[in-house]
């Protein structure tokens, strides 16, 4: 019998988007319909929390797997892209775009992000967009106003959204970076937590985390799995999925828009904060 040789089993995941075991099943149901519809081989992995996400983008099997944008720009050897998410939401304007919320405990005095400088402020991991370099271009007119640091402690590294929450509701901190699309997933599968938090400052959009494969990924695999993310939105088997992953859409991933990230970062290093503190 001839024909093409079956495409090499893979492998998928979504923990940056998965800050709530709800978004963690959808995921898995997104990957599953992924598999089908490309006639790729996805076998999802959990690679949780401690494992280094540096690890997974590492992998040579890797078929899609979220990556922020910080770290891609500033890897040697860059994954391949795949596709970017596009959430749901005025915020977003129908963009592969993301910001950060940066939030409170619900019970505490604070009204405004200036009223937290000289408390203790957390973050994710120094090579994350969104817990660390665009919580930092956020603060840096503040830090250039004041001439000094603005927090009496950074506490970090918390690595992950869910931990930011756990640190500030535990009172840890008293002020928190999330992400904004991980947090609009936190409250799609747990309401409750809307009435625990605080919103009191929004940062600059900039790209969203995308789906990567691995470096020498074959190129059919690529293409097959793109173009099946890009009929997603078309899809009427992936409504329930989009409402449950808070999703629109996925689009084409353009390198070019994240070279921002490293203006931001380049912009608070030439200005002396290097460290949001």
């Amino acid at each position: 019998m001839t024909g093409r040789p079956p495409a090499p089993r893979c492998v998928a995941n979504a923990r940056m988007y998965s800050p709530a075991p709800g978004a963690a099943a959808a995921w898995k149901e997104l990957f599953a319909w992924l598999a089908r519809e490309s006639r790729i081989d996805l076998d999802v992995i959990d690679h949780a929390f401690p494992l280094a996400l540096s690890d997974l983008w590492a992998r040579k099997d890797l078929g899609a797997a979220f990556m922020c944008g910080f770290p891609f720009m500033l890897a040697g050897a860059r994954p391949r892209p795949v596709a970017a998410p596009v959430p749901c939401g005025a915020l977003y304007g129908g963009k592969p775009v993301y910001a950060t919320r940066l939030i409170v405990g619900a019970k505490t005095r604070f009204q405004s992000l200036e009223d937290t400088f000289g408390g203790r402020l957390g973050y994710t991991v120094p090579d994350s967009h969104s817990g660390y370099n665009a919580l930092r271009h956020h603060l840096l007119p503040y830090f250039r106003q004041h001439g000094a640091k603005l927090y009496r402690q950074s506490v970090g590294p918390l690595t992950t959204p869910r931990r930011v929450i756990e640190a500030l509701l535990a009172g840890d901190i008293d002020v928190g970076p999330l992400d904004s699309y991980a947090l609009d997933l936190m409250l799609r599968h747990d309401p409750a937590l809307a009435s625990q938090i605080r919103v009191v400052a929004t940062t600059d959009l900039a790209p969203i985390p995308f789906l990567v494969a691995a470096a020498d990924c074959p190129d059919e695999i690529i293409t097959r799995l793109r173009a099946t993310l890009l009929s997603f939105a078309a899809a009427p088997a992936c409504a329930p999925l989009g409402d449950q992953l808070c999703l629109d859409a996925f689009a084409p991933v353009d390198v070019a828009v994240y070279d921002l990230i490293l203006r931001w970062d380049a912009d608070a290093r030439a200005a002396g904060y290097a460290r949001p503190c």
